[in-house]
């Protein structure tokens, strides 16, 4: 089995003690001579685990300062009730979400089963990208069955909200019935909108969500970067 580089195990190090709160945000890591000691390795390797972490939006150097903390690490929990919105904002984070795409068209095989559907039935599908503190953290995909919500395009073109186009639309209230959660590697147009490289490690979860009479109204798939988000099972 191929070993894992010394300058991504540094990253991963250190991207676990920003998670954990050894370092918060805005808090300077230590210098790369300090690091390398720490590490037994050379600056050289250092300097590219920071450079990754750079990447991925997680620290940023100030010339003659030193390299600060500009990210931690997103808890969303999973559960019965899965609210984007609420899952961030409670981290302290902001949430926000950017419109890739809002397309009806036929549902395929595993759209039709997820939702109840005949394959071919119209479904609408609302393919976006998740921030938090403007840093993408997933791309997902939702797909509804079209027929009950005639207004549910506007809805979501306009709030960008699933659980407020839903509202909207009758649904005052829906609950995940499961969630099944796969590690993968980014291919190469995940990799550009979630700032990772080709091949990183993301999180697929997919998961139906049902109104109050366990009728399913949506189904949905996101792909989260691996290392900003740490998914939470929650007690409910």
């Amino acid at each position: 089995m191929a070993r894992t580089p010394l300058w991504k195990s540094i990253a991963i190090a250190l991207t676990a003690d920003i998670a954990e709160s050894r370092y918060a945000t805005g808090d300077r890591l230590p210098t790369e001579a300090q690091l390398a000691a720490k590490f037994g390795v050379n600056r050289h390797t250092v300097r590219r685990a920071l450079a990754e972490m750079a990447d991925q939006g997680l620290v940023h150097a100030r010339r003659g300062a030193g390299v600060f903390v500009s990210a931690r690490p997103t808890d969303y929990p999973i559960g019965k009730r899965v609210r984007f919105h609420r899952n961030v904002a409670a981290g302290g984070q902001l949430p926000a979400k950017k419109l890739l795409a809002l397309d009806g068209r036929a549902a395929d095989a595993r759209e039709a089963e997820a939702l109840g559907l005949a394959p071919g039935d119209p479904v609408l599908v609302y393919d976006g990208l998740s921030l938090a503190d403007n840093a993408p953290i997933a791309l997902f995909r939702s797909t509804f069955p079209a027929a009950p919500f005639p207004g549910l395009r506007d809805a979501l073109s306009e709030t960008r909200s699933v659980t407020e186009a839903l509202a909207r639309c009758g649904v005052e209230d829906y609950t995940r019935r499961g969630t099944r959660i796969t590690a993968k590697q980014a291919n190469a147009t995940q990799a550009l909108h979630l700032h990772v490289a080709e091949g990183a490690p993301i999180l697929r979860t997919v998961g139906v969500n049902v109104d109050a009479e366990g009728r399913p109204v949506e189904y949905g798939r996101t792909w989260f970067a691996g290392d900003r988000v740490t998914l939470t099972i929650d007690g409910d």
